[in-house]
């Protein structure tokens, strides 16, 4: 070690031996990895990289470099001591902060208030309007709601199951019958007796059969044919020519299936229909399946005119007072009339048939039951149409127009004159003659209710007790008009009623 000390003095000398230098004492670098050296003391090792030239010596960041004598240094220039920073006071404007934050918060808080308070008032007025404009809407349907129809409280739930055609034929082919009836006419001052054929179906076991006043018309004898062939001899209970119902009884004792009454009420546009009844008078127990054309349809025959339910299904005649079945086997109405032939332009009429309401039918045989005859109102008086044109030529209301006042009858115990316009019916609107007796129909007699009637630019409201309908009296005998004798001249109805007894059923 001593060696490499006096080795690096020497060429340091050399290096700068022209030039004067004092003797100067060499500084040495402790390195971190390496102790300084105090010679070699007993039981230490010398390290084996003293004289390697590799060793490295770090310099210490406080160390003073090591530089050769004669070296200029510049002079340090002494540096003031640094001036501590001024540290802000903590909260020194702290509060104007706050103050701000509350402040904006106030403005915020106010400005969502003034929006809260608008947008509510706006949210009010608007919901309230809704709610007048949703009341009104509400009122305007249950007004349409009180205005249609309602369904009788005897009337039950409709039933949701649907049975097959086949199995209602199978049900109630035994409760159809089919009638023969005879009258006796005189043509040419000759007696003479003709037959009419018809449906009819059993509505108590006991005998009570329904049919269409048409086909026992005037009948001197009733003959009634059951499916399997049996025949009974039946009377007629009563008839009523204004409605075309009529009740028969079968004069044995028996016991019989009888039908189920349904609802037409309840019958809907679309609903499928079963007739079953005896076409042409030969065609027995057959069977014809349609669909419910439509309802309330008025439908005039013999000059009377009777609501009706309209089917496609096939009615013929000799299906008339046969039962229309509904798709859960319950009777729903009585095959009546259809349209047949071709229109005035020339078309063909196919698939048209009526049937008279089973609900307008039952209080009919009730009364025909209870009475011998249908218990009605009756007004006593004789009306025609006043047809809109000339109503509206005059500025007057449609209605049944007053040509007669019969003396003595309710009618003219009210006060209704001659020339009144009938417009009301109780509750009931009256626009022509049709609807007027629709009306009388749901009424019986000393029932208690107003007539509206128009006199004088105004109208009238009375009070009226209705009458009950006179009787017509039986005959057994049919004389063909003009006494017997065939017309010489005339309308096709005198033709037409002077032959229909020769053919039996009118349809």
């Amino acid at each position: 070690m001593e060696n490499y000390e006096n080795e690096e003095m020497q060429q340091e000398q050399t290096a700068w031996e022209d030039v004067p230098q004092e003797p100067v004492q060499p500084v040495y670098q402790t390195s971190p990895y390496q102790q300084p050296y105090h010679g070699t003391g007993a039981g230490r090792k010398e390290s084996p990289f003293a004289n390697s030239p590799y060793v490295m010596q770090q310099v210490q960041p406080e160390a003073e470099p090591y530089r050769p004598q004669n070296t200029y240094v510049p002079p340090i220039p002494p540096q003031e001591p640094a001036k501590p920073k001024k540290q802000k006071k903590a909260g020194g404007k702290a509060w104007k902060t706050v103050l701000c934050a509350v402040l904006a918060l106030a403005v915020v808080a106010g400005s969502c208030g003034i929006t809260a308070a608008l947008v509510n008032q706006k949210w009010e007025s608007r919901t309230n309007g809704m709610m007048l404009s949703l009341g009104k809407q509400i009122d305007e349907m249950q007004a349409q709601i009180d205005a249609f129809k309602t369904y009788p409280d005897t009337v039950p739930a409709y039933p949701q199951y649907v049975t097959s055609p086949g199995a209602i034929y199978q049900q109630n082919v035994q409760s159809v019958v089919l009638i023969t009836a005879e009258m006796t006419t005189a043509v040419f001052g000759q007696t003479s007796t003709a037959t009419s054929s018809g449906s009819g179906f059993v509505i108590t076991e006991d005998g009570y059969v329904v049919t269409n006043h048409h086909v026992v018309d005037k009948a001197t004898k009733v003959t009634i044919t059951m499916h399997d062939g049996t025949e009974y001899q039946a009377k007629v209970i009563g008839s009523d020519s204004t409605n075309d119902v009529a009740l028969l009884k079968i004069e044995e004792d028996v016991t019989l299936q009888a039908v189920t009454i349904g609802s037409s009420t309840a019958l809907g546009v679309g609903d499928q229909v079963v007739a079953i009844g005896n076409p042409l008078g030969e065609l027995t127990s057959t069977l014809t399946v349609g669909y419910v054309s439509a309802k309330e349809r008025d439908v005039t025959t013999d000059g009377t005119t009777i609501n009706m339910i309209q089917t496609d299904a096939a009615i013929n005649s000799g299906n008339s007072g046969g039962p229309l079945f509904n798709s859960q086997g319950e009777v729903v109405g009585i095959t009546t009339a259809k349209y047949s032939g071709n229109s005035s332009s020339g078309a063909s009429i196919e698939g048209i048939g009526f049937a008279i309401p089973i609900d307008d039918v039952m209080p009919l045989v009730n009364d025909l039951m209870n009475y011998g005859y249908i218990n009605s109102a009756y007004l006593g008086v004789m009306v025609s149409d006043m047809d809109s044109a000339t109503a509206s030529f005059y500025g007057l209301p449609t209605g049944a127009y007053v040509r007669e006042v019969t003396p003595g009858n309710c009618a003219e115990k009210a006060g209704l004159q001659v020339k009144d316009i009938i417009v009301a019916l109780g509750e009931h609107k009256v626009k022509n003659v049709s609807e007027l007796t629709k009306a009388l129909r749901k009424f019986k007699a000393g029932e208690t209710t107003t007539i509206t009637v128009y006199r004088g630019g105004a109208e009238l409201i009375l009070d009226i007790t209705l009458d009950e309908k006179p009787q017509e009296e039986a005959s057994t005998e049919t004389t063909v008009p003009g006494n017997g004798q065939m017309p010489q001249e005339g309308s096709y109805d005198d033709w037409y009623n002077y032959f229909a007894p020769f053919f039996g059923d009118k349809g």
